[in-house]
């Protein structure tokens, strides 16, 4: 048993006290990741719209809603920012909760009362469905993209990782006994965040199209055209232009589609749907290839920004034509 200082991490976190040499070490290494990859968030800006209780949001919320889709109990957008709207109530709340802390961007989210951080934390890489994660830790500088990682032995091609998530060593670590990064998918050019500390970490295999500046970024293989391009016998890329000129989506075994910025499921309108205030290329581009999907079969749609869904690959498509034909009555005014 060593002594500890008391922890940097104050009361809500762990109390000053005996521990043992390893517990000491992942709190180091807790106070590492805090201090250097988020500021703590502040309970005197805490928003007034948050309910009375332990967990708050701060002012520095962006509103990406990442909270709100992972506790949706707790979290919600009351506008241009998010909330708590309610206290979580039972364990499995309350680890909710903590993830949604530890996946927010601006580290916004606060707590009142001592917490277990590491419940948050070793929750990531979350399980969406056979052997696809997604990763949490998301980065302001993708303002809170989704980043995803599919799991696969190295004769089938090794681990993949769909867009960058924040390089923390605690998410690192995971990968890497997952089996580290064999190729990182990049969407487009909005959501690269850490992918050169990633690809410096596990020498992995960069994929992004030219026209969103792949050359620039020292990517390793570079899409061009507009053709689809199988990277092997599961994965296929799909270009998608028109939330950027590059954008691309990426269709793994005719079953998870992974859509960056181009796609998502509108809980509001109940199907799928785009977003033409961030058509920052081309609406009218945006719309003609969202029609290239609808020669592909898929049952989850799995984006950067939005909700995801899963249902069958009839009633996706259904959906899918549901939005394209909404699209087509949307300016990139709407």
């Amino acid at each position: 048993m060593v002594t500890a200082e008391p922890c940097l991490l104050g009361p809500r976190f762990c109390s000053p006290g005996s521990l043992t040499s390893s517990q000491l070490e992942s709190t180091h290494l807790l106070v590492h990741y805090l201090t250097h990859f988020f500021h703590m968030a502040n309970v005197h800006q805490r928003l007034p719209e948050n309910v009375p209780g332990d967990f708050y949001v701060d002012a520095t919320c962006i509103d990406c809603d990442t909270c709100s889709q992972l506790a949706p109990a707790i979290f919600h957008d009351h506008g241009e920012q998010c909330s708590v709207y309610r206290q979580p109530q039972t364990d499995s709340e309350t680890r909710l909760a903590l993830m949604a802390l530890v996946a927010c961007p601006t580290g916004s989210i606060g707590t009142t009362e001592k917490h277990d951080a590491h419940i948050g934390i070793d929750a990531f890489p979350m399980l969406i469905a056979e052997n696809v994660y997604f990763c949490g830790f998301t980065s302001e500088a993708s303002f809170g993209g989704w980043s995803y990682l599919i799991v696969r032995p190295p004769g089938e091609g090794g681990n993949v990782l769909i867009d960058s998530p924040r390089f923390a060593s605690q998410l690192v670590k995971r990968i890497e006994a997952m089996g580290g990064v064999n190729q990182m998918l990049l969407t487009h050019r909005d959501d690269v965040a850490d992918h050169a500390l990633f690809h410096k970490k596990f020498g992995c295999e960069r994929v992004m199209h030219a026209d969103d500046g792949a050359r620039r970024l020292g990517v390793e293989t570079i899409i061009e055209g507009a053709a689809e391009v199988r990277l092997d016998k599961d994965i296929v890329v799909i270009t998608t232009p028109g939330h950027t000129r590059g954008h691309v989506v990426f269709l793994y075994k005719q079953k998870f589609l992974f859509t960056g910025d181009h796609l998502a499921w509108s809980p509001a309108r109940n199907t799928l749907t785009a977003f033409p205030s961030v058509a920052w290329y081309s609406w009218s581009e945006q719309t003609r290839s969202m029609a290239r999907l609808t020669d592909y079969n898929f049952e989850w749609v799995l984006p950067g920004h939005g909700d995801l869904h899963h249902d069958s690959a009839a009633n996706m498509r259904y959906h899918l034509q549901s939005c394209i034909t909404w699209m087509q009555t949307r300016s990139n005014n709407s």
